[in-house]
């Protein structure tokens, strides 16, 4: 580096070097600034100040001196490595990898740029290159460690775990007997574990048995030993020999869930579905009796036979697990217990329990068969537990009604009333819902959970400035979306995107969508540093499984959510494009002059507000830059110059940004019947006919039996049988692809379209959406039989569920379902009769929720909650309504 320069500038270049490695910026600008001066055109301090520039963000001023560095040093290394670092700090991976490959053929065999490399290859996931380099890094330097181990863990992500252990056993090869020292002792254990467990992936676990044996005594995790071992033997069949490991490792921890699953394995009691014979539920029944007399204080042993056991010998268990935390008042129970109701039979069980239980305390102040007295506070925590359970029945009424009783009888306990509020939301009252959950909020303001589950309360009743201005309460100097975007709050940008989606504003809302698509950006970024600090540290096992989450990490539900919600604000874009100013005032043209004042009014109070908003946001950033400046804070928050989300909106094609999403869910979430009706739905509007049917025949692969899935199939061919004939080559092929794929279809076979939507009908007709979605394509297929369509809908039965509640029968019918069909109704059949007539019906079976307007719903809370926020009456108003909800439940 700078060996064209003479010794001074020289020794000024490894100044700038030095100075760059030690974040002294400042100081390396001055010395490049003075080789500079009597060498302008070196190119390699022309790069090195532009690397500096970069670390200053001056971007602009970096790109321009780097790449004049580089056209006049062209066979530079140090060059091109800078070049390649400008890009790797701007994340332009691919790019900087170019960089580093071009260094290296001038200087092939330069540590540094090996090393930056091999970062970029395992972050890129080229894994056949990051083995090739390693293996280069490792010829250059065999004495080091980190390059033996480096090369394994490449050769393992490769897939070639034979290879890996080979490597491994060669570095061990090289290690003197009295290896490790002191010092090394941890990391050493934890490359032999590593080994044990390449051994035990590949299948060799009898060289992992021995090799266990060999290595203990080298090994200091033991914990982790002794789960490595006990998994071994489990798999040798050496069953009894792991038993005793597992009840050792259960004496250390026994609410350890895997621990007790390993326990079982041994026994020969442990199915992944939770299916068992009679007589192996007994074997499992004796062997957690055993362990509940061993391990008393246990919450594992004592919950897990619920999963299993069966009849009056659940209802036994669930007795004894059921009082002690009733009488320590533990607000989660029902949360621990909500699985079981996924079980045949056992709702119904615990429903009889509770109800013995509640009205034992109640008359005698004891459980059932006990004389021991019980604290008051125990009959409110069972009364919590009998609502929750009517909530999860469905029985709406009785939920409020027992929620109110618990209220009644102690006020003061905050868990109440978010459980109210849940049931509200529930029964269909968002409002209502929000109101509870500002009142349990008020009750306790330094609790962070209340205030984020009444903002999401907020968030789901549209009160989105209201939820704004709650959630500011425990955020950083007040600085809302700066601090909510910096925690990577996901829940609150995904609900308050849902919000403005339902309200229209698809700017917002798509600008909290991209928001939580950045997020996990920053996720796969972050595991960049960890490349080399996992090696270093030889955190191996926990490297290669952060690797794999990484892999999967665009599967998770938050980023699915996001994702499908950019989608559906551009496909929305793409059928309500945003209205020209001559549009507009064509419209405005149209309407009469008292529509247009009431409409200019309506737009000056909007502009107005925005105008306020955007004046509030300034001055709060001024503040916070005040602070900044008074603490000397040096990075400066960025401003955000489209806080409206309106630059979001000027695409010029918002099908082609939305396939970017569509494709990122094609490749993580490919078992989710969303990706595939929403792929389907982009490609019909794209006008792509082979992928539409290609999202067809995925969707009849996941649920052939979904009312999606036979929509899409109608609709796909429908539109195909109305296409024109094929004239050109491209559309004949299309043509022939579709008819040689449709005889695979089983619903197709012989029948015309009309035919297969009714023997959908007779399959399914006992259920509310399927007949919604016959309904609805008979209505395409055939438009003059459109009062045929409706009434198939409204002779639709609400019949009881298996198995009906104390309090008489369950109905079917889901508040969502029938919402969704009085949309149908609306939108799709434009009948405002049968609308009027399903609006009317659904009240009755659902009396809490507004959307219907049922008996029960009725809130009194003013049109503008944000005005009441600021006039300091949302509060009153809110918890009015909330008193109105209790007095109307109790009557």
């Amino acid at each position: 580096m700078g060996s064209s320069l003479p010794p001074k500038e020289a020794n000024q270049f490894k100044l700038i070097v030095k100075s760059y490695e030690t974040k002294q910026y400042k100081k390396g600008l001055k010395a490049a600034d003075a080789i500079l001066k009597k060498f302008p055109e070196h190119g390699e301090t022309l790069s090195m100040k532009g690397l500096t520039l970069n670390c200053m963000d001056r971007k602009t001023e970096a790109y321009e001196l780097v790449r004049r560095g580089l056209k006049n040093d062209l066979k530079s290394h140090v060059c091109w490595h800078v070049y390649g670092l400008l890009y790797r700090s701007d994340r332009e991976y691919r790019e900087a990898i170019k960089c580093y490959r071009n260094a290296l053929r001038i200087d092939p065999e330069n540590i540094e740029i090996l090393r930056d490399l091999s970062l970029l290859q395992a972050q890129m996931r080229d894994l056949s290159g990051f083995v090739e380099t390693r293996q280069q890094l490792l010829s250059l330097k065999p004495n080091h460690r980190m390059n033996w181990i480096g090369f394994a863990v490449a050769h393992h992500l490769n897939s070639n775990v034979t290879k890996a252990i080979e490597v491994l056993e060669a570095y061990e090869g090289t290690l003197e007997d009295d290896y490790p020292p002191e010092n090394e002792r941890y990391e050493h254990g934890e490359m032999l574990l590593y080994k044990i467990s390449l051994l035990e992936e590949s299948g060799l676990l009898e060289r992992a048995f021995e090799e266990m044996q060999i290595k203990e005594a080298k090994i200091v995790d033991k914990l982790a030993y002794k789960e490595q071992m006990a998994s071994v033997l489990l798999k040798l069949g050496r069953s009894e020999e792991a038993e005793k490991l597992y009840r050792a490792l259960l004496f250390m921890n026994p609410d350890n869930y895997s621990y007790l699953i390993g326990l079982q394995s041994c026994l020969g009691l442990y199915s992944e579905k939770g299916q068992y014979t009679s007589d192996e539920a007994e074997r499992l029944d004796a062997l957690y009796k055993s362990l509940r007399e061993q391990y008393t204080f246990s919450s594992a042993v004592k919950r897990i036979p619920l999963d299993f056991l069966q009849g009056d010998q659940f209802r036994e268990a669930a007795d004894k697990y059921i009082r002690p935390l009733l009488t320590k008042g533990v607000p989660s129970l029902f949360s621990d217990l909500s699985p079981l109701y996924e079980h045949p039979g056992k709702s119904a069980i615990l429903e009889q329990l509770f109800l013995q239980l509640e009205e034992a305390i109640r008359t005698t102040g004891c459980f059932p068969g006990s004389t021991q007295k019980e604290p008051p506070s125990t009959l409110m925590w069972t009364m919590f537990l009998v609502s929750q359970h009517y909530d999860r029945m469905g029985q709406h009424d009785a939920a409020i009604a027992k929620i109110d009783e618990a209220i009644a009888h102690t006020p003061t306990v905050i868990d109440l009333y978010s459980a109210k509020g849940r049931i509200l939301k529930h029964a269909g009252n968002l409002t209502a819902a929000a109101a509870l959950a500002d009142e349990a909020r008020c009750m306790d303001l330094a609790d962070r959970y209340l205030n984020s589950e009444c903002v999401m309360r907020m968030l789901q009743a549209d009160q989105v400035g209201v939820a704004e201005k709650t959630a500011v309460l425990f955020t950083k100097d007040g600085d809302h979306h700066n601090n909510l975007h910096d925690m990577q709050c996901m829940w609150y940008e995904l609900d308050s995107g849902e919000s403005y989606f339902r309200q229209g504003d698809l700017g917002r809302a798509l600008k909290n969508f991209l928001a939580v698509e950045k997020h996990y950006n920053d996720m796969m970024e972050d595991q960049f540093d960890f490349h080399s600090y996992c090696l270093r540290k030889m955190t191996l096992r926990a490297y290669v499984s952060m690797l794999k989450f990484q892999d999967q990490l665009h599967s998770h539900e938050y980023f699915r959510n996001a994702a499908a919600g950019v989608i559906r604000c551009y496909m929305k874009l793409f059928d309500s494009p945003p209205k020209s100013s001559n549009e507009e005032s064509d419209d405005m043209s149209k309407l009469s002059p008292a529509q247009r004042k009431n409409l200019k009014q309506k737009q000056k109070k909007e502009a107005a507000r925005a105008k306020k908003e955007a004046e509030e946001k300034a001055e709060q950033e001024a503040a916070a830059n005040a602070a900044s400046k008074s603490s000397k804070r040096q990075n400066a928050r960025p401003v955000d110059t489209d806080p409206f989300g309106e630059k979001l909106l000027q695409v010029e094609n918002p099908l082609q940004e939305a396939t970017k999403y569509l494709k990122l869910l094609h490749s993580n979430s490919s078992r989710s019947l969303e990706t595939h009706i929403l792929s389907f739905e982009l490609s019909m509007r794209k006008q792509k006919i082979l992928l539409a049917f290609q999202a067809v025949k995925q969707l009849l692969k996941l649920d052939e039996n979904n009312p999606e899935t036979h929509r899409c199939l109608i609709k796909f061919f429908s539109k195909v049988n109305s296409l024109p004939a094929p004239a050109t080559d491209t559309e004949k092929l299309i043509s022939s692809v579709i008819e040689a794929e449709k005889a695979d279809i089983r619903q197709l076979q012989g029948e015309s379209l009309v035919e297969v939507n009714k023997a959908f009908f007779e399959k399914n007709k006992d259920s509310l959406m399927h007949r919604a979605a016959y309904a609805d394509m008979m209505y395409l297929l055939e438009p003059e039989k459109k009062l045929e369509a409706i009434k198939i809908i409204e002779d639709s039965v609400n019949n009881t569920t298996v198995g009906n509640g104390a309090l008489g029968p369950v109905k079917e019918w889901k508040l969502l379902d029938c919402i969704t069909v009085h949309k149908l109704l609306e939108t799709a059949f434009c009948d405002a009769d049968a609308t009027s007539r399903w609006m009317v019906r659904s009240a009755e079976y659902f009396p809490f929720s507004t959307h219907f307007a049922g008996a029960k719903s009725f809130l009194v809370v003013g049109q503008d909650t944000e005005n009441a926020t600021e006039n300091g009456s949302l509060n009153g108003q809110m918890h009015s309504a909330v008193r109105e909800i209790s007095s109307l439940s109790v009557r």
